[in-house]
């Protein structure tokens, strides 16, 4: 059974940063991809960025230019590094893995991934 462990959140000013980790365990091998999601209360939950093992990344246009993803494979962890956080930005943070044979190219799509983490609560504010 994979388990995802997010750290990293907090309260922060508007224009401050934070960096996200993610840890997955538990891995079989093969090909994975890690995505980092948010949710804001009453809002549905939103992709923001992933990383495939074999080196490619993808971004929600809401958060490029700002927000950078990066997977170090050896640790097996997942970070998501945002800068200039606004508001807007506060939520819960998930992270989510499954296979690649599995999610494919839909990267953003929530319902492509199995596993997922408990969260990590963001507050900015202004």
């Amino acid at each position: 059974q994979v388990q995802l462990v997010e750290s990293g959140g907090g309260s922060v000013l508007a224009g401050e940063s934070l960096r996200l980790s993610c840890k997955r365990s538990s891995y079989s091998g093969g090909e994975y991809i890690m995505g980092w999601f948010r949710q804001a209360p009453g809002e549905e939950r939103k992709a923001l960025a992933a990383a495939y093992t074999f080196g490619q990344t993808k971004y929600a246009d809401s958060v490029k230019g700002r927000f950078t993803v990066s997977l170090d494979t050896a640790k097996s962890t997942l970070y998501l590094d945002m800068d200039r956080l606004e508001p807007e930005d506060t939520a819960k943070y998930y992270c989510a893995t499954d296979s690649v044979s599995r999610v494919g190219p839909a990267w953003s799509n929530t319902n492509a991934f199995q596993y997922w983490g408990q969260g990590t609560q963001v507050t900015v504010s202004s």
